[in-house]
């Protein structure tokens, strides 16, 4: 059995919000695979969480860019947020998103890319700027929208300036209508997918793994109740349909109005939602929290 860490505790406690001890008993009860432990909680009523937390932390940029029916974005990330501030640091976001938009959003591609104003590589330019601001950074990941009729819009929460940001969004608005309209309506799905997360644009494209894990845990729950097979049945379907709402774009509920679906609003503007991608800076990266891992320690029995 995989040994039990503080850490590990420490990360499914930030992912479910349970007790210690909870964790560190799912934990234990699943043989330390995370995944399994979170549904462990779930089954047991300890979390509400659906998912996982997609906690952030590693530090630097996200930067937008774009031009006639397309945009792209980028996350650059750096050790500190120090870093972030750096004029030479934030104007080279600025450029590698910019480079984006022709280079596309392969990574070894754009790293490969001549970077603008100079005869070498956009990854040796980083290079120079790792010796020179000296933090390891790197290029993590980027994100290029192009429609043929329509828009690509973009939308950076609290901006630290104009395309530069730790939380960007692009959405990809198709059909015909005014240029205008459709940037403030792309820019409003922006604002709403940065605030509600979505992990799918619509019901076919939500992962068939993610989809039936949630159907395994929602089933062991229904089947708690005690209630007869059909109304298991049923309590199940209505609570995918509940799924469906808060991970689905197209099925949730707009923000703006606290009542329209996403579909709707799209529909009544005579649009076609293409696609979506949202950036949060540092999503996926853990970073050492030493102190808290030896406070779980010293609480539970375990090795930090």
């Amino acid at each position: 059995m995989a040994e039990i860490t503080a850490a590990m505790v420490r990360d499914l406690r930030d992912q479910t919000g349970a007790g210690m001890m909870d964790c560190k008993k799912a934990l234990t009860e699943t043989g330390g695979d995370m995944d399994a432990a979170i549904d462990w909680l779930r089954k047991k009523g300890l979390s509400a969480a659906a998912k996982k937390s997609g906690r952030v932390a590693a530090e630097g940029l996200v930067g937008t860019a774009s031009g006639p029916g397309v945009a792209a974005m980028v996350e650059v990330n750096a050790e500190t947020d120090f870093v972030a501030r750096n004029e030479t640091f934030q104007n080279f976001v600025s450029e590698v998103a910019g480079l984006a938009l022709s280079v596309g959003d392969d990574i070894e591609k754009l790293k490969a890319a001549t970077f603008p104003g100079t005869t070498h590589s956009t990854q040796e330019e980083l290079t120079r700027l790792v010796a020179t601001i000296g933090e390891n950074m790197t290029i993590r990941r980027a994100k290029v929208f192009r429609v043929a009729r329509g828009t690509v819009a973009t939308y950076m929460h609290n901006a630290v300036k104009p395309g530069l940001g730790k939380i960007g969004v692009l959405v990809a608005l198709e059909g015909a209508g005014e240029g205008e309209v459709m940037e403030l309506l792309g820019r409003q799905i922006g604002m709403h997918v940065a605030a509600t997360r979505p992990e799918a644009l619509d019901v076919n494209a939500v992962d068939p793994s993610s989809l039936e894990r949630e159907r395994a845990v929602l089933t062991e729950q229904a089947r708690a109740s005690g209630k007869p097979d059909a109304v298991i049945q049923k309590m199940i379907e209505g609570r995918i349909r509940k799924y469906y709402e808060e991970v689905v774009l197209l099925e949730q509920v707009w923000v703006h109005d606290g009542e329209s679906r996403v579909r709707a609003v799209v529909q009544k503007a005579g649009l076609n939602l293409a696609g979506f991608a949202r950036f949060q800076l540092g999503e996926g990266i853990q970073k050492e929290t030493s102190d808290f891992a030896a406070e779980v320690a010293a609480q539970a029995g375990l090795k930090a």
